[in-house]
């Protein structure tokens, strides 16, 4: 193999190679005349220019993440770690993520999906938590092109292999078409784990003379800059980055998992600390995980398991193959570590040790090849405070009448919409998920939110993903808003109280003023709500630059939250479940179309003034369908989002194929729009006093559940009359008909 020579320091300054690797001028400047005081060499060059994207400074994003609410009485991890950690009492916790991989899987969209997977789940187990469900948010152009008919079938395929071989079921998700995602689909990944408080894992190498030990999977060529290809935007004709799309292999992330909770929970006495290797493999995690404990390391190249021969220095650092670890041990305790791997046919060897100088080196070939400051490398990256301002559509957006749909046929119109990708049924994307894989999964995906029982105890956890991302195009503040009230409100529906959210941050390019202010504006409306319904933000990852040819996708911060279930008893689902039970709406319904599912279908665009929300109705609704719930009031509990009630409706009747008799005082129309903080409930006639007492004015009677299998809705100007089984069959063969 021919010996490639790397640049010298004098060439990366005069030929500007660092700018290839996403460094501007002035960042190389601070590292040479502040930092270093010398010329970085290729490998320290390497270092910093990974070490300093988005994807791992979030030097962007940093003044917007500052204005969540990250604590509350029950959180005990914040983000800062591997995944965030929430109290559900009796000694234990919930910790959960959420990552996105959308770069690599517009390139390799099977890999791209599967390395999400197995990445989220290492930061659940270096934690020191078993993870027990991974749930999922897709994004994807019209299914009108071969082109997004391979992304769906392969990112499905690629989420359900990787989930399905490592033995973790997937409960749940959401999947949304809209044609800004044509070129740029959004993967994002979201893993919950379960731990007791004594078991939580801190990622820090302290200790001076402690051992820092490589354990996994051997290191590759894959995924080299990675991170630096999720902070670029795509430019069609350009050869897209193969080589910075990683390879998993779900059998071994098994043994891998099963081998450090062994570690952590069976020799806790031989750890000081534990990280994943995933965005900028084995530099982040280490740099990371000295800077953290204030402390320096010295790492030995030559001793890092390598997959590859003549593998540089460089490759080594930035490389991010999969199903790799790296830990902190108690010097002179290695050798059980590596006995413990070795029993899960796993490498486990010493690579370096804890310093007390703040220095981080690494040695190949018995010559130091990089001597950086720790804290350069993980902690000063420049931030940066980006120009802002508001994109034209929204003030001709505030200046556009609203949309007023015109319905000749309101049996036609539930039909059609019934068939639109984001309503229709996922059943042919979740069926190829393993959900009850561990066997503790009560409510499967199709429901509001899926629930896992908390095994040993009479308690749930419930668990959802969710983002209306066309209402942040209208207006990202309120669409922030209600991404999160969306996701409550299905924890709630569920019988679950809301505890925290983490998120997935996708937008476009942060260098564009408007693409910042769409960040920045939608994060206000996100904090507010979390304050409001009590849900901080424990974890969260931010993907930028998601642009195809300088078209950004619409503005999606993806919401995954987890609720508490204090009473299996409380477990609820969105079904209704027997004939002549009353059915009643919570929540007043507006005219409210703009941004709605109806103008996407009859404009085929969105455009208008997203319609009012308020956060304090939409809590006083919350609270009052829980309070409902926990009395064990309500049969059966949905909430009206795409499609409004009308859609909400018939849901609710599919699964027992029973009937309604509904009447309304509302045009038919209106059935179709989308305003905020309403629930479809069912309540058994007897409970109906004690029902109505809890809910006063806030629900009202709509009609009943019958059993002559029929959708029979009555409006002020006309009526819909569907046998439900047509129905039902339309919205569950939609997607598979547009795939055909």
């Amino acid at each position: 193999m021919m010996k490639i020579t790397e640049p010298t320091a004098q060439e990366i300054k005069e030929q500007r190679i660092y700018a290839e690797w996403g460094l501007t001028d002035a960042e190389y400047q601070l590292i040479e005349k502040d930092i270093l005081k010398r010329m970085p060499n290729y490998t320290e060059t390497g270092l910093f220019s990974v070490m300093w994207s988005e994807h791992c400074s979030y030097k962007n994003s940093k003044p917007v993440l500052k204005k969540f609410p990250t604590s509350g009485p029950n959180v005990l991890q914040g983000p800062g770690e591997g995944a965030g950690i929430v109290d559900i009492g009796d000694g234990q916790a919930v910790v959960f993520k959420a990552e996105s991989h959308n770069h690599p899987s517009a390139v390799e969209p099977y890999e791209g999906a599967a390395t999400g997977v197995g990445g989220i789940i290492r930061d659940i187990f270096s934690m020191g938590a078993r993870p027990i469900a991974l749930l999922d948010s897709l994004r994807f152009g019209e299914l009108d092109n071969e082109r997004t008919k391979y992304l769906l079938e392969e990112v499905v395929a690629g989420i359900s292999g990787y989930g399905n071989c490592i033995g973790i079921p997937t409960v749940g998700g959401e999947v949304a078409f809209d044609a800004c995602y044509e070129g740029n689909p959004l993967v994002n990944a979201m893993c919950v784990g379960l731990i007791d408080h004594k078991d939580i894992q801190k990622g820090q190498a302290k200790g001076v003379g402690n051992t820092i030990m490589y354990v996994g999977a051997k290191t590759g060529r894959d995924g080299i800059h990675g991170a630096t290809f999720a902070s670029e935007e795509f430019v069609e004709g350009e050869e897209q980055q193969r080589s910075a799309v990683q390879v998993g292999d779900p059998f071994m992330e098994k043994l891998l998992l099963e081998a450090c909770l062994e570690l952590i929970l069976e020799h806790a006495d031989l750890l000081v600390g534990i990280q994943d290797m995933g965005a900028a493999g084995l530099v982040s995690s280490s740099a990371e995980m000295a800077s953290k404990a204030g402390s320096g390391l010295v790492l030995d190249l030559d001793d890092v398991p390598q997959r590859e021969t003549g593998m540089t220095p460089y490759e080594m650092m930035l490389s991010e193959s999969q199903e790799r670890m790296l830990i902190c041990v108690k010097q002179g305790r290695e050798a059980q570590v590596t006995e413990l791997f070795k029993k899960y046919e796993l490498d486990a060897v010493t690579i370096g040790k804890v310093t007390d100088d703040g220095q981080y080196r690494l040695y190949h070939k018995g010559v130091e090849v990089a001597n950086i400051p720790v804290d350069a490398l993980a902690e000063e990256a420049p931030v940066y405070h980006k120009e802002m301002k508001e994109p034209a559509r929204i003030q001709a957006f505030a200046e556009k009448a609203d949309f007023v749909p015109e319905i000749k046929d309101g049996t036609e119109t539930l039909l059609q919409l019934l068939q639109q990708p984001t309503i229709a049924s996922k059943q042919m994307i979740y069926q190829t998920y393993d959900s009850q894989v561990r066997t503790n999964t009560v409510v499967q995906p199709g429901s509001d939110a899926a629930v896992l029982r908390v095994r040993g105890t009479n308690k749930a956890l419930a668990m959802t993903t969710d983002c209306n991302a066309r209402y942040l195009y209208l207006n990202p503040e309120i669409g922030g808003q209600i991404a999160v009230a969306e996701a409550a409100r299905n924890i709630v529906a569920s019988g679950g109280q809301p505890l925290a959210i983490t998120d997935c941050l996708n937008y476009g390019s942060p260098d564009k003023p408007e693409g910042f202010w769409e960040l920045s504006t939608s994060a206000d409306g996100i904090a507010k709500a979390c304050e409001v319904l009590a849900t901080p933000v424990i974890s969260g990852n931010v993907s930028l630059y998601n642009e195809t040819n300088g078209q950004a996708i619409y503005p999606t911060p993806m919401i995954g939250m987890v609720g508490l279930i204090q009473s299996l008893n409380d477990i609820t689902t969105q079904d209704f479940k027997a004939a002549g039970d009353f059915i009643y709406v919570v929540g007043k319904t507006n005219p409210d179309f703009n941004g709605s599912e109806l103008q996407k279908m009859h404009l085929g665009k969105i455009e208008g003034k997203l319609m009012a929300f308020d956060l304090a109705t939409e809590k006083k609704h919350q609270d009052l369908v829980l309070q409902a719930i926990q009395a064990g009031l309500v049969q059966s509990a949905h909430d009206c989002s795409e499609g409004g009630l009308g859609i909400a409706l018939a849901e609710a009747a599919f699964n027992q194929e029973l009937g309604i008799d509904v009447a309304v005082t509302m045009p038919v129309s209106w059935l179709f729009a989308e305003t905020q903080s309403r629930f479809v409930l069912s309540v058994s006639p007897e409970k109906q006093q004690e029902f109505e007492a809890i809910m006063q004015d806030t629900a009202q009677f709509v009609g009943k559940v019958t059993d002559n299998r029929r959708l029979l809705i009555q409006a002020a100007d006309q009526q819909i009359d569907v046998a439900t089984q047509t129905a039902r069959k339309l919205w569950e063969d939609a997607i598979p008909c547009l795939m055909k």
